[in-house]
């Protein structure tokens, strides 16, 4: 079995030299964009590692690259230069299935707007990617329950998206990312599109949840004081990310 599928399929990669290997690192990661006759470099060799369990804040101004960054290391688009290792596979190794696969099994995503299927309850839209990964339904449907509960919707399984507040569909979106236990959760403003009272409530229910199963997150905000919760901040300025 190759490195790649060991990874994708659980087989634990190799450690780095403190032992621990981490769940991301990048190294020299660029993306450019031509416009005409102009190249503009959004991202100019990012060097990035996340260790298990560890809660990163990525902040930045509009329009320097946060967004481009995410969509890089979750491996929704290529065109990037340099390194994306995640789980110890080296992402130029996998192709389109097994980037795929790696998305399945070892990321979760919270978007600034939730993107929940408007036809499913929010029960449904929990118990789907679950499904889809492989897990019986009963299973699915108890994990799909047990995180709703625990994000105070218990009582709003089967309402759909529609029939859900603001701060209600963002935590179906964040029980839906955490449904298959990721080993890195991804979140692009994922309090934006809320007021100050209810971004508050879903960045707490979102760490907390992080924490508890311990995965590792990288979570991209404009906002410091939500940055402040996290265990470490690091900022994009000018394409190069700065640890603060």
């Amino acid at each position: 079995m190759s490195e790649a599928n060991e990874a994708v399929h659980g087989r634990p990669a190799a450690a780095g030299s403190d032992g621990v290997a981490p769940v991301l690192g990048t190294t020299g990661l660029t993306r450019s964009f031509t416009q005409g006759d102009v190249t503009i470099e959004v991202l100019r060799g990012v060097d990035l590692a996340i260790a298990p369990g560890e809660i990163v804040g990525l902040l930045g101004p509009s329009g320097s690259g946060k967004s481009t960054l995410l969509q890089a290391v979750g491996l929704l688009e290529g065109g990037f230069g340099g390194s994306i290792r995640i789980a110890g596979v080296e992402a130029a190794q996998l192709d389109s299935h097994g980037r795929t696969m790696m998305r399945r099994d070892r990321l979760g995503f919270v978007y600034q707007f939730h993107h929940l299927l408007p036809d499913f309850s929010a029960e449904e839209n929990v118990i789907l990617p679950q499904l889809i990964h492989g897990s019986d339904e009963g299973a699915a449907r108890e994990r799909a329950r047990s995180l709703l509960g625990s994000l105070g919707l218990g009582h709003r399984l089967t309402h759909r998206p529609s029939q859900l507040s603001g701060g209600e569909q963002q935590r179906v979106a964040v029980a839906r990312a955490l449904a298959n236990r990721p080993a890195l959760v991804l979140a692009d403003e994922p309090t934006g599109n809320l007021d100050e009272g209810t971004a508050d409530i879903v960045l707490a229910e979102l760490l907390r949840l992080v924490r508890e199963q311990g995965s590792a997150a990288l979570i991209a905000t404009h906002n410091e004081r939500l940055a402040a919760r996290m265990d470490r901040v690091v900022r994009l300025h000018d394409g190069r990310l700065e640890t603060t």
